[in-house]
């Protein structure tokens, strides 16, 4: 079942992420990357705004606003609102985020998730007992949470300035890390700076939450049950003293993460084929619902929520928050002050001090069963750019200071972020000097990854393409009658042309789409019983638009197979097994469209272009060179 062949690799090691075609981290990065302008575009304008007229600035965000419900009343300035309220949408997202990684991401796995935890929680400790050890005695020990948390959106939007010099994976581990970061930053929240707590409030919202899961649980189909039970849920912890942007974390953490359900996707198919058939508002309705229903909860919840976070709710709350007076002599006492030193310092050291000890902390514990995901030198950028704190910091630092201990702690929280981003530059800078083989190192380091593909390749089984020995396997899940497979067919072919690759095609018909699909895989398989699988494989690929039976019988003469053999196992099904357990394959596997690539049996999330894909196989043969 193989085509042998080999070639060299390329000598260049290229680490430029490439965009994907939805996929949801990627998807992640982006937006919080893109949004990051926006935000240092908003503390911009604030700083100025409050330079230039203070009173203006601060009347604003202190104009009231009541809302009232019978007897009962909610009263808070416009800065309040906007931290207590619409801060809430962006701990939703935060949520999301987490319970997508816990179910789909690193943190699925047991193992994978002890490194994440670690520096994580170490990312907090250490910059915490720095800046109390610096307040010790000064009366200002309690604002020890703002010197704790980084910003993920203003530290990606730096990465991505510093553009090509950070592998994809330094990104991937980074918001892994600052996932923990944030739970345990919101957890912070919710018991040490909380109001005094009141008993009954409470249980209405944990019964508020019960629900929620409940909702969730049987899928309830109607939005504006949740939109209720979370703003209730919000008004109960607001009532009980809890601080009420909790609400967004525990139902961002309800809704589950899953890759879309492949029956569901051919049912929704269905659908769209009838509104095409019979183009009735109702019937628009009902297509329009089940692809919906297709997508999880968290997907659903992500797509909607997060643009608005990222661009404008988190960018009003630094417009809101950030505006202090730059004027030199308070310049000069607060940066020898220790609220401002103590977050600095907090940041800029204890930051990378705590991803750098973690990772070797595990390691060590583990006796190097559990390494980092990247090589030393990105683990320590992701130290210093983690040293970015921003949201969080200034959020605590509302709820711990006021007067000029909070305008000191803003000033810390900015200092910070602008001398990490510059110190992050400066660490890829020297990493860039070093040998290409260093560096590859330096980045990479062991990659040792979570297998997605089930089952693993077997070559007695699998049919394969280039030698047999090759350590980087590259599988594809494919329709014959898929255009898009169609388009990647050269981009295949050209990868195998210019490197020493195994190459491993799996059947997945998409017969809701593509009802000629079946046919051809069975005959492809077929063909494979006379020794021609990659033959028929090409000449179908090629000819897309003419699969049916005569076509089939046709490209079986051009291939001077045995046609009365090559009829009677398409017209006995002899191979609908042997189709059927790849199609298993990518169900466990958890693949629902195609094509759909691995790269050593972790799935590959960009695009299928051969830049994208080169990289991805490049990346993957340096993982081996520096393990």
């Amino acid at each position: 079942m193989s085509e042998a062949g080999s070639s060299p690799l390329w000598r260049t090691i290229t680490l430029r992420p490439r965009g994907g075609r939805g996929a949801p981290l990627r998807n992640f990065l982006l937006t919080e990357s893109g949004s990051a302008g926006i935000l240092a575009a908003a503390v911009v304008v604030a700083l100025v705004w409050a330079n230039l007229d203070e009173a203006s600035y601060h009347d604003l965000w202190t104009t009231h606003l009541s809302i009232t419900l019978g007897s009962h009343a909610i009263d808070d300035d416009l800065r309040g609102w906007l931290n207590n309220g619409l801060m809430t949408l962006f701990f939703l997202v935060i949520g999301l985020e987490a319970r997508r990684e816990f179910d789909l991401g690193d943190l699925r796995e047991r193992r994978r998730f002890l490194l994440p935890l670690t520096a994580g929680l170490l990312g907090m400790v250490i910059p915490i007992l720095i800046y109390l050890a610096i307040n010790a005695g000064h009366g200002t020990g309690h604002g020890w949470g703002v010197a704790m948390s980084s910003d993920t959106a203003l530290a990606l939007g730096a990465l991505a300035l510093i553009g090509s010099d950070v592998p994809d994976p330094a990104r991937v581990f980074l918001v892994t890390v600052l996932v923990v970061d944030d739970l345990a930053a919101l957890i912070v929240i919710a018991v040490a700076y909380s109001g005094e707590i009141s008993v009954m409030p409470l249980v209405v919202a944990a019964v508020l939450f019960a629900l929620l899961l409940y909702a969730v649980s049987v899928r309830l189909p109607r939005r504006w049950v949740f939109v209720l039970l979370g703003i209730a849920l919000w008004g109960a912890l607001r009532a009980s003293g809890v601080d009420p942007i909790v609400a967004g974390l525990v139902i961002g953490l309800a809704a589950p993460a899953y890759t879309p359900d492949r029956g569901k996707l051919e049912d929704a198919t269905g659908l769209v084929r009838r509104f095409r058939e019979e183009p009735t508002p109702e019937l628009a309705r009902s297509a329009r619902t089940g692809l919906t229903a297709t997508l999880s909860p968290n997907a659903r919840l992500q797509a909607f929520y997060h643009p608005w976070t990222s661009y404008l709710i988190v960018p009003l709350f630094a417009l809101a928050n950030a505006g202090i007076t730059l004027d030199p002599s308070f310049l000069a006492d607060a940066y020898a002050a220790p609220v401002t030193l103590g977050v600095i310092i907090g940041y800029v050291i204890g930051k990378p001090i705590a991803f750098v000890a973690a990772c070797n902390l595990v390691t060590w514990i583990s006796r190097g069963r559990v390494r980092a995901p990247v090589g030393w030198g990105a683990v320590a950028g992701s130290g210093t750019i983690a040293g970015v704190g921003f949201t969080v910091a200034l959020l605590i630092a509302g709820r711990a200071f006021t007067g000029r201990h909070l305008t000191e702690a803003t000033l810390g929280a900015l200092t910070a972020a602008l001398v990490s981003g510059v110190v992050t530059w400066v660490v890829y800078r020297l990493l860039r000097a070093l040998p290409q083989q260093r560096r590859a190192r330096a980045l990479l380091g062991d990659r040792s990854l979570i297998q997605d593909l089930v089952p693993e390749v077997d070559v007695e089984h699998d049919h394969i393409r280039g030698p047999f020995t090759s350590p980087i396997t590259v599988i594809e899940f494919g329709d014959f009658e898929c255009p898009h497979c169609g388009e990647a067919e050269p981009v295949v072919r050209a990868l195998l042309a210019d490197a020493d690759i195994r190459y491993v095609w799996r059947h997945l018909p998409l017969t809701d789409v593509h009802p000629q699909a079946q046919l051809a895989a069975e005959a492809a398989e077929a063909a494979a019983a006379q020794g021609a699988f990659w033959e028929m494989h090409d000449l179908l690929l090629t000819r897309q638009d003419h699969l049916r039976l005569a076509d089939l019988l046709r490209y079986a003469g051009e291939l001077g197979l045995d046609i009365e053999r090559f009829h009677d196992d398409l017209k006995r099904r002899r191979h609908e097994a042997r189709v059927a357990s790849d199609v298993e394959s990518a169900d466990l596997s958890g693949v629902a469209g195609t094509p759909t690539f691995f790269i050593n049996g972790q799935r590959h999330h960009g695009a299928f272009d051969l830049p994208t894909l080169s990289a991805a196989v490049e990346t993957a043969w340096q993982s081996l060179k520096v393990r």
